[in-house]
């Protein structure tokens, strides 16, 4: 299973931003000007709205409606975020919603990945009722379909033996000023969703930054943790990471060289058991993390 935790899926994927850096002024400062200079040569930072959603649409759980799609199409259209990050998903709902995704931003590049989860006993993918694989999914915009890109993906390392349901994550390289993360941690046991959460923050993500470069970095999803009480997520989101939820099982986590703003539960009026969590990234390309753990590699 290690083995397939570490099974980084490398493929064509743009991912949405626009880095911004001003050059120092030609032959020597002016007097008085030196204050001027700095603010020049100090990027503006980035702002990015992320929308999580979990739209339990494998067909196979309780929570199923076959409504969760269509409400998606409409938070989609009336929020526009930049960055959509996807949980308990069929894989052909990644391509419907990045054709959504595209009305939204016209004349931007959209991308999409897919991450599905794996199946214990088959050894494949976990599938959804249609047959399609089921996993996470990632959408965002860039400027020009020429951005660097890369993804990473795998299924977590430690699972719940009980479950079939092998766990996957997901990330993005979002052109050497952000990597986006998603996941969807156990339901089934709590020690094993922390020690899932742990490792993707201590280990998977400070390894993709000292080979690819660090970038600051956003994990979101449906964890299956709180913020207290017995679930609480609060071990494995220590110093390094700020975070906000949407008062229930979902996340977004953020390294500190990233602002979390303007948090917002998005009703999805009972088409899925989750509500969409929506917020703003403030990403300060001039200030470096606090935590020993991400590395500049």
């Amino acid at each position: 299973m290690a083995d397939r935790s570490y099974r980084f899926l490398r493929r064509a994927l743009a991912v949405g931003c626009l880095i911004a850096a001003a050059g120092l002024p030609a032959g020597p400062p002016v007097v008085g000007a030196v204050a001027a200079d700095a603010a020049a040569d100090t990027p503006e930072p980035l702002l990015l709205r992320v929308l999580q959603m979990n739209l339990c649409n494998s067909g196979r759980a309780g929570c199923y409606t076959g409504r969760a799609m269509t409400r998606a199409v409409e938070v989609i259209k009336t929020e526009a975020p930049d960055l959509v990050t996807l949980n308990e998903i069929c894989q052909d709902d990644i391509s419907a919603l990045e054709y959504v995704f595209e009305t939204v931003h016209t004349g931007r590049t959209v991308v999409s990945a897919f991450q599905a989860a794996g199946d214990r006993p088959s050894g494949e993918d976990t599938r959804c009722r249609n047959g399609q694989p089921y996993g996470v999914g990632l959408l965002t915009h860039v400027q020009t379909p020429d951005t660097p890109r890369a993804v990473y993906g795998g299924i977590h390392q430690t699972q719940d033996v009980a479950d079939p349901e092998e766990r996957a994550w997901l990330c993005v390289n979002v052109d050497g000023a952000l990597l986006a993360c998603t996941t969807h941690l156990a339901a089934t046991s709590y020690q094993v969703a922390l020690a899932q959460c742990g490792h993707l923050l201590d280990t998977i993500l400070p390894t993709i930054s000292k080979s690819a470069g660090y970038e600051p970095t956003v994990l979101t999803g449906d964890l299956n943790l709180r913020a207290d009480g017995d679930l609480d997520v609060r071990p494995c989101a220590q110093a390094g990471y700020q975070r906000i939820d949407d008062g229930r099982l979902q996340h977004i986590m953020a390294t500190t060289d990233i602002t979390l703003c303007c948090r917002r539960a998005v009703a999805m009026h009972g088409a899925t058991d989750h509500p969409g969590l929506l917020a703003t990234l403030s990403i300060d390309r001039g200030r470096p993390p606090t935590d020993p753990r991400i590395g500049h590699g």
